[in-house]
């Protein structure tokens, strides 16, 4: 028998390699970090104020989302992790984890990208912290994964020192990209044209809406009239102004000579801004994926439409909900695996619309139906085989 016996030779660990990843060049270091705040956050902001449509649109979409609730095999740990989300405290004045995934979802609807916290205290799960785009940057690590960095006094960035503790997510990041793409993306010419549409109906309204009256006085042939025209003219201007400046009574004006009165303004025509205002709505509201009449918009008027943008309402909310699931269940498995239960919990989301269940309890009671009718028919033919 031999002395030594040959020693088991261990698998090597599973490791990822990136073929499509960037090259190696100098100076690679000043690429891999990418600010979290966009360029165009403090735009997106401003359209938001700007073009209350998009604004409505945005918390529309949050609202329609729905809400949730996380389920556990062990009904002990499903209580105290529903005790838990419900009074949970989120960024010093709010609480309950409904207000967190508002405010995060609100952020990866503006800006494309949303960070959050998880704060512990004493080892417990304490607290949730919506965090700040501009004071983030994400730095790119060899292969599929990202660190998050904060700007330290002197200006630097520092890796985070818990980065399991830090949620983040993208909306429809671009191929090679650690950010993602606002909601609003795209929108900024269109709301341009639809607010200078605006300011230009405002103008015209003004300069031809309110009317203003041009006061001409033509002294006659005769040299002591024209002599005492300046006069004259001031006086007649004098006057006017006195009898238009009265808001609590309706004066007469008189005067002698020739003297003409016409309205400025009030014979233009203000240009029809319906149209060019619909289709600027339009590409807004296609881009936010909310049905038209859900802002009180009448342009379909058939049930049958509505029930159709219903339905692609309901596909791009479950989109949103597929994106913000990841974010719950690591925050109800770092609660649960922190008070020393099982993390094995799931999110179950409400149904989005009414509409939805009541097309289900008609499939349901069609199926029922069809089955008793089945049955029906299967004992009428087992008494005429008899």
């Amino acid at each position: 028998m031999p002395l030594f016996k040959k020693r088991k030779r261990e698998d090597p660990p599973c490791a990822f390699s990136v073929q499509t990843g960037n090259t190696d060049y100098p100076f690679k270091a000043l690429d891999r970090y990418t600010p979290l705040s966009p360029g165009d956050a403090v735009l997106y902001e401003t359209l938001r104020e700007a073009v209350p449509l998009i604004d409505s649109a945005i918390f529309k979409i949050i609202r329609l989302t729905g809400g949730f609730k996380v389920s556990c095999p062990s009904k002990a740990a499903e209580a105290s992790l529903n005790e838990f989300l419900s009074s949970v405290p989120v960024g010093g004045c709010q609480r309950g984890i409904s207000s967190f995934i508002s405010t995060y979802f609100e952020q990866l609807l503006t800006y494309g990208s949303a960070v959050g916290e998880m704060v512990l205290s004493e080892g417990k799960l304490a607290a949730l912290y919506n965090a700040p785009l501009k004071n983030l940057e994400v730095r790119k690590d060899t292969g599929c994964s990202v660190t998050m960095c904060v700007r330290s006094s002197a200006g630097e960035a520092v890796p985070v020192k818990y980065p399991e503790l830090i949620l983040y997510s993208v909306l429809n990041p671009s191929p090679g990209e650690v950010v993602g793409n606002s909601l609003l993306k795209g929108l900024p010419f269109v709301s341009s044209v639809l607010l200078k549409i605006y300011n230009t109906v405002g103008v015209n309204f003004e300069r031809v809406g309110n009317v203003r009256f041009a006061v001409t006085y033509k002294p006659q042939n005769d040299a002591i009239d024209k002599a005492y025209a300046k006069e004259r003219a001031a006086q007649v201007a004098k006057e006017w102004s006195s009898a238009m400046h009265d808001p609590h009574a309706v004066r007469d004006f008189v005067a002698l000579g020739d003297v003409d009165i016409k309205v400025i303004g009030a014979d233009n025509q203000i240009l029809d801004s319906e149209i060019p205002v619909r289709q600027m709505l339009e590409q807004i509201v296609a881009k936010t994926g909310i049905p038209p009449f859900m802002f009180g918009l009448s342009w379909s008027s058939t049930e049958r439409m509505s029930a159709q943008q219903a339905d692609v309402l309901t596909s791009e909310l479950e989109a949103y909900r597929r994106i913000l699931t990841p974010v719950i269940l690591k925050i109800s498995k770092t609660f649960l695996r922190l008070s020393g239960f099982d993390g094995d919990c799931s999110v179950i989301w409400d149904d989005i619309t009414l509409q939805d269940e009541v097309e289900s309890a008609k499939a349901r009671l069609y199926l029922a139906q069809a089955e008793e009718t089945i049955s029906n028919l299967g004992e009428k033919a087992g008494e005429e085989d008899e």
